[in-house]
């Protein structure tokens, strides 16, 4: 599974019920042939995804394509990678809570 299609599959792991007061705008920049340039938006208790950037994101999640995958795949701990740089986040509070918002890939 490619971080596009992880990006873009987001909205099929929301947690409408859970996450029905939560807003936020996302930025994902995922450098490398199986990246690109994403939005995720929760507004209303619904999540879209879409290829670009748009709006002003709450936070940006920039990484190499890769590195992306390996994190939402479990071939890598999330945690880990953060602190390690490879993958890097503009406002941790904001990825904290957009982290509860989804269900976990089923890898």
């Amino acid at each position: 599974m490619t971080s596009k299609e992880i990006v873009l599959g987001l909205p099929a792991r929301f947690k409408s019920e859970e996450a029905a007061s939560e807003t936020g705008l996302f930025h994902f920049v995922l450098s490398g042939e199986t990246g690109g340039e994403f939005t995720v938006t929760v507004a209303n208790g619904s999540c879209t995804s879409e290829e670009g950037l748009s709006g002003d994101a709450d936070c940006v999640i920039t990484a190499e394509a890769t590195d992306f995958e390996d994190a939402e795949l479990g071939r890598t701990n999330k945690q880990m990678a953060v602190m390690m740089g490879k993958i890097k986040i503009s406002n941790l509070g904001a990825m904290l809570k957009f982290l509860t918002m989804f269900r976990d890939l089923e890898v």
